[in-house]
């Protein structure tokens, strides 16, 4: 729940008469919008996310970290190379160490948002924040054309100042020099509601930023439209009216493009399930050194729990200790694949298959010699037979 602070702010000259309360919105609206898109793409899991009008890519940087998602695209007029030569949209080291499950791809364009451009098409969802009002009345009129019927992706989010609440700001003027206008709900609501029904699709409104206690009637600060393609429908007129091919046309021009280590990659997925394995196998042969030990026949078995303590749940302890046990042939430890397999993070990542497991981990790993279990070093420390 957003908080707000008001302060008196006092004229120079010392007048009886108090000025407007300066509103401090906690977080700051820009954020509150921003939260709001990252709500949405969280709920319905979109994939596919392009933000016009990107200014210093804070949305797409927040985006990044959801798990589902897998292409952002940004798209701004100002947009320059120099900018983007690395920085926060770029993986970091932890991104190599622990890989994302899904393949992702950032790009950023340089281009206007009523430009056609086919790597546009087809998207989950495309963001405008806090931009229509910066175009002036021509832009405006193809935006709709663009967005919603060239474009035509899945969601549309289109944020815009609300008129009605700038009577409570100091300065009642418009809130950036460089809108060309800003809408009252009637207005917005009216426009939104024209293109929802022009391009098929639905629209719900909302917004963020809560007026005042008292100043209830004007609405949220900035106002949002959420428009919602209405597949139904689109089905049904893809059936007698194929649609066709859109030609590749390419206007944008790239800034900067990077793309995320994830375990969709083989030499990731490797890595990632070889660590595992490793990080499991040593965690078991360190329990096996520790614990009472018995002989049988040219094997050494644990008598006890060979099964780390922690960061597993009862059920899953008790399913890995009722499976073929780890043991030492002389120098060697052994840890049988049937045991790995149930460890959950490496069961994760071969979603339950002993020959993708087999497979992957001859690649990396020493295997014994049917291949049943994973085969590292011992190093004899305080031997304890029973």
């Amino acid at each position: 729940m957003e908080e707000m602070q008001y302060h008196w702010c006092n004229s120079m000259d010392n007048c009886e008469v108090p000025s407007k309360k300066v509103i401090e919105f906690k977080p700051p609206v820009y954020e509150q919008r921003y939260y709001f898109v990252k709500n949405l793409v969280n709920r319905h899991g979109l994939k596919k996310i392009a933000d016009l009008g990107f200014g210093d890519a804070t949305l797409l940087w927040m985006l990044k970290y959801h798990r589902c998602v897998q292409y952002l695209v940004g798209v701004d007029i100002a947009a320059r190379p120099f900018e983007w030569g690395g920085g926060r949209l770029s993986p970091g080291v932890g991104g190599y160490i622990v890989p994302r499950e899904l393949d992702l791809t950032i790009t950023l364009y340089r281009g206007s948002a009523v430009q056609k451009d086919s790597r546009l098409c087809g998207f989950d969802l495309i963001t405008c924040i806090e931009l229509i009002e910066h175009l002036d009345s021509e832009d405006l009129a193809k935006f709709p054309e663009v967005v919603f019927g060239y474009f035509s992706p899945g969601m549309v989010v289109i944020s815009t100042p609300n008129s009605e609440f700038n009577p409570l700001f100091p300065a009642s003027t418009f809130r950036d020099p460089d809108h060309r206008f800003e809408w009252n709900r009637t207005q917005f609501q009216t426009w939104a509601l024209d293109v929802a029904k022009l391009y098929n699709y639905s629209v719900e409104f909302t917004g963020v930023g809560d007026p005042p206690a008292g100043a209830e009637h004007v609405g949220y600060c900035t106002q949002i439209g959420v428009f919602q393609k209405n597949v139904a429908k689109a089905t049904e007129w893809s059936i007698s009216e194929p649609e066709e091919h859109v030609p590749e046309e390419h206007v944008y021009e790239v800034v900067y493009t990077t793309s995320y280590p994830s375990l969709q990659q083989s030499k990731y997925f490797r890595l990632t399930l070889s660590s595992e394995s490793v990080k499991a196998v040593g965690l078991m042969k360190s329990r096996f050194l520790r614990g009472p030990r018995k002989r049988e026949g040219n094997r050494v078995v644990p008598l006890g729990s060979c099964t780390p303590q922690f960061g597993l749940t009862e059920a899953q302890r008790a399913e890995i200790e009722q499976s073929p046990k780890p043991y030492s042939v002389g120098e060697k430890f052994y840890v049988p694949l049937e045991r790995l397999i149930i460890y959950p993070k490496v069961n994760h990542l071969v979603a339950g298959s002993m020959e993708k497991l087999r497979t992957v981990l001859a690649e990396g790993l020493r295997l014994n010699g049917d291949q049943s279990a994973v085969q590292v070093e011992l190093v004899h420390n305080n031997w304890n037979y029973k």
